[in-house]
């Protein structure tokens, strides 16, 4: 699984900078945590195994988020550290991330056609978590965009032939209430994370030592 794949679904269920995307003027609520203690772990992409995998996310004791990620085969990871954020309501779990916090990661381009441009927004995840999995399931963009034309949403879609950008508009409430009473969220998971029993040194190390094996 390539690094965008896997990072930019987990912490945003998007491609970041690129084609198709839903941001939110505001998180979701004031009951926003800065720890789910079961993520805590090592996971890869459920279809990888460790020694042939690239990016991995590594949350700590302390619920520190950190991605690891592999510029260049064969060589050192860099660990990136990502602030994320938790919401829990109606029984239902949900990543939330500041556009801002990604820019160490991924490139960001600024909100699509807004003005004035807004200081920040964000990016939401729903989860389910299953023992020592972790289903994501992305925002429809699709829908968010018909909700938005309709008027069942306020903010704004801009849609070429190649291009989709939904802004979600709300206050904290607002959009709390947009995560309990739409749906906006694909029926499917995205992806699926499996958590992987493996120091970190551990995971790089025997991904190195596999990727330099396999060279001709």
């Amino acid at each position: 699984m390539k690094t965008n794949a896997l990072l930019c679904t987990a912490l945003a269920a998007v491609s970041l900078g690129a084609c198709v995307e839903t941001r939110f003027e505001s998180p979701p609520g004031d009951n926003i945590e800065t720890c789910d203690a079961r993520w805590k772990g090592l996971w890869l992409g459920d279809d990888e195994k460790p020694k042939d995998s690239n990016t991995a996310i590594f949350v700590d004791e302390g619920c520190r988020f950190t991605v690891l990620d592999q510029p260049e085969r064969g060589g050192p990871f860099k660990e990136v550290h990502v602030a994320v954020n938790f919401v829990h309501t109606d029984g239902k779990d949900y990543l939330v991330v500041a556009d801002a916090a990604l820019k160490g990661l991924v490139k960001v381009n600024p909100v699509y056609g807004i003005e004035p441009m807004p200081e920040r927004s964000f990016f939401i995840d729903r989860y389910v978590v299953r023992g020592d999995h972790i289903d994501l399931f992305a925002v429809d963009d699709q829908l968010a965009a018909r909700k938005v034309i309709e008027g069942k949403l306020e903010g704004s879609v801009s849609k070429t032939p190649s291009e989709l950008h939904v802004f979600i508009r709300g206050d904290r409430a607002r959009v709390l209430q947009i995560l309990r009473r739409d749906t906006i969220f694909n029926a499917k998971p995205q992806l699926r994370l499996g958590k992987v029993k493996q120091s970190v040194a551990e995971f790089e190390q025997a991904a190195i030592a596999a990727q330099k094996k396999a060279k001709p």
